[in-house]
């Protein structure tokens, strides 16, 4: 079990007389374990049994430093000199009563409650730096009302203003630290990590707190392990002295290993930090276990210290190496480092702990004998405190030391107060004469709960209304070396309310495994943009799975919980991660497509332009004369307006030329078909009035044709007049159609309207088909009804053919679909109707002549 053999053996005491007693109880060892043993470390019974951290007696020597400094400044305590008594307490409760009430007892053979012989007055008490051992002082010492400073960095779970109000610390309140690993771990993007704490209230209460602000800032916890607590050290104790690969310690440090879990945050309790580093330290010694490399990203709370156990020297400290905690504000004291220059046992024989301190230190033995008992060399008197590695002991002032050293300023500068307002308001003395009496330790509390007051260092001392210190924490970065040195870098702060948390990246050193790369601490690999999160089941929100984005939508940012649609006017590009602006799609004079369409219907109406030449030119024979002149004409100039119009749908939709383009078409085509309509009539009509006795004769004439094409061609103007007027076409910007262009187009406004024009159209078409498919076989050399005929069945043809294609296309395609309609349906009446007639005109001329006209007939 954890126990002291003989309480009264190892209560060292360092002590130092002066008007009023400064009380301190320090954490210089660990603890005793029973059957414990190292072949590796031989040493005498006692150090057989004790496992001592060496570097906690700077706590020793900065209480004296500070005692020393007040006592020689006439400006603090003039007149009044402190005095101390310092007292180990092996991190153990009963050690802890023990010496607890050898402070408030006259003697050495402590009697509570009862002085039999003036004594000087105890005024405070300084300690502890663990927490709990903290609690069981201040139990006792508020009954009488003794001021107690600790300085462990941890809080009490309970309001320790309320229930123990004699108790303050030299320390910031653990809020804003908690804070501060918070904002740490969203700076670095760090949100899979692991807890470490002790297994003990405190460490329950550190873990709940945690894992609370992890899950409000998004932060997730891969696991939460507890080290074993003070109370547990005995067991733990013979849990290593049969290690093995079967121990369950061993199973706990080989999680430490866990390649997926980068992060640790850690409780950093003095005792749990120095037994992870005990477990990792015989966790490599095993046999079959080859030398591990722990490459983790530490996150330590302000107990941190950088020591070990004496028997730790072959310990490998670049397991810490970069490791990032977060410590109490400190600053070199003067004259402190000259203090260490002369410490030596020899020349501070009232020190008890000295001795002590330099056999752990050196490994060395002041009690050397020739019996084997001791295996140490004996210590020579030679050695020198910088030859120590900073984690056994360090020349400057650790954090720990520095609030102890700020610890007895508060008090004597309260002191300072008591007698200052005392002078101010001398009462008249009794005719006794006796002196006022002495300051007592409950007339501290109203001085130190307002004290402020500048130290040696410029540093601002002071508590806040919870009896915590006033001050900011500092970030500080490890770097570590193989020969059991360090340097400590300070690479941010936690400010106090209402400053920020700031940090220099660049100057921080990572772990030699990260190749000074920040590391990454997630559960998965971050979905990219063009992906979002998709949760994995029975996980935490922190693992997720990655989908790719649907089509159309995109996500800019890494590990995004939903992708968006991009903002109107913009697409997805191919990997889904960016908006793209469209590109406007119209048909245009420039692209090869506009440009063939436009070649083809100038070529078109040039062929017009031609053929109307020629039947101007040869206007009098009689081919021309026998399929009527006028109607001819009429026809060919309507068709070069309909290869005209098809310009019209070419170039980027206007108003004017959306107002124009489908009435003007249907208009114009209107007035071809009926022309065609007017030839077919008449050829029909002349025919049937060449029989005897025939009443068309009166029908035959240019006022049958032309009332055709005027009246064909007025209702389809109506037509147009009323779709005009009622829901004109207009500009419109398609955003939807296309993915990844802006269609610029005409809306046709009505689209009743529209289709009532191309009905219309169809309608004449139809009729002049039939009648011409009617008089296909009319016995005329001239006869044009099998060409109209057959042009009509191509005019018919092209349009039944657009309508499909026109519906289910979007944008410049279905354009060119109907400007091809209109050239197509064109072009098949000007090469049907009037191919043959400048075939004779141009190349049979014999043929047309009248002889050839009256012979064929």
């Amino acid at each position: 079990m954890c126990s002291i053999t003989d309480p009264s053996q190892f209560s060292y005491k360092y002590h130092q007389s002066g008007d009023f007693i400064v009380g301190a109880i320090v954490s210089q060892f660990a603890c005793i374990f029973d059957d414990i043993s190292f072949s590796q470390h031989p040493k005498t019974k006692l150090f057989d049994e004790l496992i001592s951290i060496p570097k906690n007696y700077q706590h020793v020597l900065s209480l004296v430093f500070a005692v020393t400094e007040i006592n020689k400044n006439p400006k603090i305590l003039p007149n009044v000199s402190l005095g101390f008594h310092i007292y180990d307490n092996y991190y153990n409760e009963r050690m802890t009563l023990q010496n607890t009430l050898k402070l408030l007892s006259t003697q050495e053979r402590f009697v509570p409650n009862f002085k039999c012989e003036k004594q000087k007055d105890l005024i405070a008490v300084i300690g502890a730096l663990d927490l709990e051992i903290s609690l069981h002082m201040a139990t006792h010492l508020s009954i009488y009302k003794i001021p107690q400073i600790a300085y462990c960095a941890l809080a009490p779970a309970r309001n320790a203003k309320t229930e123990l109000p004699s108790f303050y610390r030299m320390v910031p309140n653990e809020v804003y630290q908690y804070r501060g690993i918070v904002h740490l771990l969203q700076y670095f993007l760090w949100k899979w990590v692991g807890i470490v704490a002790s297994d003990d209230d405190n460490g329950e209460k550190f873990v709940q707190t945690m894992m609370t602000m992890f899950s409000e800032y998004g932060i997730c916890t891969a696991f939460s392990t507890k080290l074993p607590a003070i109370s547990q050290i005995s067991e733990m104790a013979k849990l290593i002295n049969h290690i093995d690969l079967e121990n369950p310690l061993v199973g706990w440090v080989t999680s430490l290993f866990n390649a997926e879990v980068k992060v640790y945050v850690m409780n950093a309790e003095i005792v749990t930090t120095t037994l992870l580093e005990l477990f990792i330290y015989f966790y490599t010694m095993l046999d079959g276990v080859t030398e591990p490399s722990i490459g983790k990203v530490w996150i330590l709370t302000a107990q941190w210290n950088f020591s070990l156990f004496s028997l730790q020297r072959d310990f490998d400290i670049q397991v810490f190496h970069g490791t990032l905690s977060f410590a109490i504000h400190s600053s070199e004291m003067p004259g402190f480092s000259e203090l260490l220059d002369f410490l030596h046992p020899k020349s501070q024989p009232e020190d008890e702990f000295i001795k002590t301190f330099w056999e752990q230190a050196f490994d060395c033995s002041f009690f050397y004998s020739d019996d084997g008992e001791d295996s140490r060399d004996p210590c020579t008197g030679q050695e020198r405190l910088e030859n120590l590695p900073g984690t056994l002991f360090e020349k400057s002032m650790t954090g720990q030391s520095y609030s102890i050293y700020n610890a007895v300023h508060a008090i004597a500068h309260a002191l300072q107060k008591i007698f200052l307002i005392r002078n101010k308001h001398k009462t008249v003395v009794d005719k006794y004469r006796r002196p006022p009496p002495e300051p007592q330790s409950f007339q501290l509390h109203p001085f130190l709960k307002s004290i402020s007051f500048n130290n040696s260092a410029g540093d601002t001392v002071s508590f806040d209304e919870k009896g915590d210190l006033a001050a900011p924490f500092d970030l500080i970065n490890w770097v570590t070396f193989p020969n059991l040195s360090f340097l400590r870098v300070k690479v941010g702060k936690m400010a106090l309310p209402g400053k920020e948390f700031t940090i220099t990246e660049e100057a921080i050193t990572w772990h030699s495994m990260f190749n000074q790369v920040v590391p990454t601490a997630v559960c998965n690999e971050p979905c990219y943009p063009g992906y979002s999160r998709k949760k994995k089941e029975g996980k935490s929100f922190c693992c997720y799975d990655c989908e790719p984005c649907p089509e159309g939508k995109v996500s800019y940012w890494k590990d995004m919980d939903d992708c968006s649609k991009c903002p109107e006017g913009q697409f997805p590009n191919k990997n889904q991660d960016q908006c793209i602006p469209k590109d406007f799609h119209f048909l245009s004079f420039t692209e090869p497509l506009g440009m063939a369409l436009s070649a083809l219907a100038l070529s078109f109406s040039l062929i017009t332009v031609l053929v109307l030449r020629i039947f101007i030119k040869n206007k009098d024979t009689p081919i021309v004369k026998a399929n009527n002149r006028d109607l001819t004409y009429s026809l060919l100039v309507s068709l070069l307006l309909c290869f005209l119009c098809s310009l019209l749908f070419i170039g980027q939709p206007q108003a004017v030329t959306c107002y124009l383009r489908q009435t003007s078409f249907g208009l114009v085509f209107s007035v071809a078909v009926s022309c065609v309509l007017a030839k077919t009539i008449t050829v029909v009509l002349a025919f049937l009035a060449t029989k005897p006795g025939s009443r068309m004769r009166k029908w035959v004439g240019k006022r049958l044709a032309n009332t055709i094409i005027l009246g064909c061609s007025l209702i389809q103007a109506s037509i147009c007049f009323v779709w005009l007027c009622t829901s004109p076409p207009f500009p419109h910007v398609d955003m939807d159609s296309l993915a990844e262009e802006i269609v610029l187009e005409c809306n046709e406004g009505s689209i009743t309207m529209f289709y009532c024009v191309l009905g219309y159209l169809g309608f004449l078409a139809a009729v002049s088909f039939i009648v011409a498919f009617q008089a296909r076989r009319l016995p005329d050399c001239f006869n044009e009804t099998k060409f109209i005929t057959f042009s009509m069945l191509v005019f018919c043809s092209v349009w039944l053919s657009f309508i499909p294609p026109y519906l289910s296309t979007k944008g410049k395609s279905m354009v060119a679909v109907e400007i091809f309609s209109i050239l197509a349906s064109s072009a098949g009446l000007l090469g049907c109707i009037f191919s043959p007639k400048c075939y004779i005109i141009l190349l049979q001329p014999e043929l047309n002549s009248k002889d050839q006209l009256i012979r064929r007939n």
